[in-house]
């Protein structure tokens, strides 16, 4: 028992996960309530805390040359600022009854309980790892926490062979691929889906593939991976479909992330079809009045669809973060929602989404209209123009928008920040061509990429009227 349990006229609010979500909500409510009216612990199964998961690809690479640099605030600064942190240490139950949590220190496996009056739930997401044969060998590696990506660099250091498979093309999936690339691998990606970026349209994702064949790196679509091989010394040595077998001498999953909800799930917590946590507008779980979640391991609302979505992305965290420290320490804050946007690079092609896709339309019953245009990041006249595809869905006879992708070089992936602000404010194809944007030759053509996708949606969307 957590002799500190013993209570006295302090609130104690208890963090599950310290990234960006769980610290921080730590640091917000620290900064409305201090430690004599606030206890603050925070249970952290890894080594790090409060880093930038996105760029652990970068760092794999080697284009951020240092670990330490991906992270933004150190276990010593948070208990600087009062905030009991513990790192190595899981929790392991939630007792949503008597409103405590049972943690293991991870090395020593101790074990005590810890009372709450507020609980954070920010448990995060957990890579896809299909139970396949082989898929728990040496050299096959998920990449999802800081720690993660020190395994795969320490497996990467003592492995002769140069020959990667990545497993699945989704942003993780083509990030992971540029990495080993650049780190003087040969590169095959096995990919489920008839395109790399199943958040782009196929025919998006299309030219994606063409660009990442480009760089060497080998396309392996609609292929489903059947079992990894390993040798006699148990490492993988190959990833089997039903088809063929593709050499590895290292494993990377980009198959994609579900939410971390196990402790949920077994409190009796609420969870969506997704299997995230589901929250009201302040990110307090439905039903209980003193439990909040956030980060990856949350189901949101999308604002374009209407509907309870996962989408684990770092933006989306940090924001529930500041809105769960403001609602635990004392204040009020909401979360809107989100429009789903995205933006990655593989090598010098950058790839941006916001919006629904096609499917994602269909599904939820709205009929549509969708163009694709060709159009440049500068004045076509001026040096190092370079070209950018843009597709954009708009609702028939509304003409609200609906979605758009971009696949392009410099200056493309920034541009979907039009299109997500489009979105968020609901605005028709018709109004978004009057958008009065920057304009200078070495920015953008006279007419942006996206007004031009606009205008031919708005001419659709009035013919079909």
């Amino acid at each position: 028992m957590d002799m500190s349990d013993a209570q006295g006229a302090r609130e104690r609010l208890v963090v599950i996960g310290g990234d960006a979500a769980g610290m921080s909500a730590a640091s917000q409510a620290r900064r409305l309530r201090g430690p004599d009216e606030l206890e603050i612990v925070a249970f952290e199964r890894g080594h790090f805390t409060s880093y930038s998961a996105c760029g652990i690809p970068y760092w794999v690479s080697g284009d951020v040359p240092d670990r330490d640099r991906l992270i933004a605030r150190t276990a010593g600064e948070h208990r600087a600022r009062d905030i009991d942190l513990r790192l190595r240490t899981e929790v392991t139950e939630i007792d949503v009854d008597r409103g405590r949590v049972r943690a293991r220190d991870v090395d020593s496996g101790a074990e005590s309980w810890t009372s709450y009056d507020k609980l954070v739930i920010a448990t995060g997401a957990r890579p896809v790892r299909p139970d396949l044969p082989g898929m728990d060998a040496p050299g096959v590696h998920g990449v999802q926490t800081l720690d993660d990506g020190q395994a795969l660099l320490d497996t990467l250091a003592r492995t002769r062979g140069r020959r990667a498979v990545v497993v699945g093309a989704g942003y993780i999936g083509v990030e992971m691929a540029e990495a080993m690339i650049k780190r003087g691998y040969e590169v095959t990606v096995v990919n489920r889906g008839k395109e790399p970026m199943a958040t782009l349209d196929p025919d998006m994702g299309r030219l994606v593939h063409r660009a990442m064949e480009g760089m060497g790196i080998t396309m392996v679509n609609e292929a489903e991976v059947t079992k990894l091989l390993t040798g006699d010394d148990g490492h993988v040595r190959a990833v089997a479909t039903e088809r063929a077998e593709y050499p590895a001498d290292v494993v990377v999953l980009g198959i994609g992330v579900r939410p971390e909800t196990s402790l949920a799930r077994a409190a009796g917590l609420p969870l969506g079809d997704s299997g995230g946590l589901l929250t009201d507008r302040s990110m307090r779980v439905r039903g209980h009045e003193n439990i909040w979640a956030g980060g990856d391991c949350v189901e949101v609302l999308d604002l374009v669809s209407g509907q309870q979505r996962h989408i684990p992305l770092g933006t989306h965290a940090n924001k529930h973060g500041q809105i769960i420290g403001a609602n635990a320490g004392g204040g009020y804050a909401t979360f809107p929602g989100v429009v789903g946007t995205a933006v990655s690079k593989v090598c010098d092609l950058e790839i941006a989404r916001t919006g629904l896709r096609e499917k994602d339309a269909l599904r939820v019953g709205l009929r549509f209209e969708s163009v694709t245009i060709e159009s440049t990041s500068r004045a076509g006249y001026y040096p190092n123009a370079s070209p950018m595809t843009v597709k954009m869905l708009a609702e028939l006879r509304t003409g609200r928008l609906l979605g758009v992708q971009i696949v392009g070089h410099e200056g493309a992936g920034k541009r979907v920040d039009i299109a997500a602000v489009a979105l968020t404010a609901g605005m028709t194809v018709d109004r978004m061509t009057a958008l009065d944007l920057g304009y200078a030759p070495p920015f953008s053509p006279v007419w942006d990429p996206v007004q031009v996708a606009a205008r031919k949606a708005a001419t659709k969307i009035r013919a079909t009227s």
